[in-house]
């Protein structure tokens, strides 16, 4: 088991690795790709650079000196969270336990412009089946998205829920459906009821009744993942103290997911503090 797991291979969750590898504790890397600063073209703002330095360099340089330090850097897709005899990051090919986690993967910046969708939530509008899934029992649901991730969220649905159906939004319908599983490829065009979620509206015309969607495009957030614990979140951010710790023991965020300004100087501070915030609760648990 590692001491500690960050989730997020960006500035935060490098800075909480570095912080915690330096007081001397294991750490491990997951990151599924390079992110929203992979994309930057180039930075002029951040110390300690007389010239521009693209994202993907500084990406690079961030994990090799975290990689030197004794970081193990492992590249997953984390799906979930979860508490068995220690926390627990679930990836595509593995699972990793953790006696702390920081959570660092940036912030969700899209949100698909559906009519109807903030309307329902908290009435038939979902971001995390293994949290509501139990609400469910034996009605009919959706799941929205094309992904692994999506397909993460079927899979937890289907053994409650009477019926689940994802809707791909337009996308081909991804190989190796779990048995049960509906698949509709037509585009959502809105999600229609009265006070409460009845049904999704494609742009053809057509309808499915459904009192329940999960939300699940792309990736997992790091607000999407904290909520599997139960951790708090609000619009989108998760919500932390002085400390970076989330109100679950162990868990911790760093960066653009805790809202506020979203620079690399912010996300590698918040984790330079969750990463020695991390060793200080692990140090206690002994």
């Amino acid at each position: 088991m590692n001491d500690v797991v960050v989730i997020g291979g960006g500035p935060g969750g490098v800075s909480a690795a570095v912080y915690a590898l330096r007081a001397g504790l294991s750490v491990t890397i997951l990151s599924k790709d390079s992110g929203a600063l992979g994309k930057t073209e180039l930075l002029e703002n951040y110390y300690g650079f007389p010239e521009p330095i693209t994202g993907e360099e500084l990406l690079t340089r961030g994990l090799a000196q975290a990689e030197r330090l004794g970081a193990h850097i492992v590249h997953d897709e984390i799906v979930s969270l979860a508490f068995e005899d220690s926390l627990v990051a679930v990836g595509l090919a593995d699972r990793y336990p953790a006696k702390a986690i920081v959570l660092a993967t940036g912030a969700q910046r899209t949100t698909p412009p559906l009519p109807g969708l903030r309307e329902f939530e908290g009435a038939g509008v979902s971001y995390c089946a293994i949290c509501d899934a139990f609400f469910y029992r034996g009605k009919d649901v959706a799941v929205l998205g094309a992904g692994d991730y999506a397909l993460h969220e079927a899979a937890d649905l289907l053994p409650v829920a009477g019926s689940v159906t994802l809707l791909t939004n337009g996308a081909p319908a991804p190989e190796h459906l779990p048995d049960g599983l509906l698949v509709d490829t037509r585009v959502v065009a809105a999600l229609d009821g009265q006070g409460k979620l009845r049904s999704a509206r494609f742009d053809d015309g057509g309808w499915l009744p459904i009192e329940g969607i999960f939300i699940a495009l792309g990736v997992a957030g790091s607000d999407a993942l904290a909520r599997k614990l139960g951790a708090l979140t609000e619009n989108g951010r998760i919500l932390v103290d002085a400390h970076m710790a989330t109100n679950v023991p162990g868990l911790f965020a760093a960066g653009d997911c805790t809202g506020g300004l979203k620079q690399i100087v912010k996300a590698a501070h918040e984790g330079a503090v969750a990463g020695m915030e991390a060793a200080k609760f692990i140090r206690a648990q002994k």
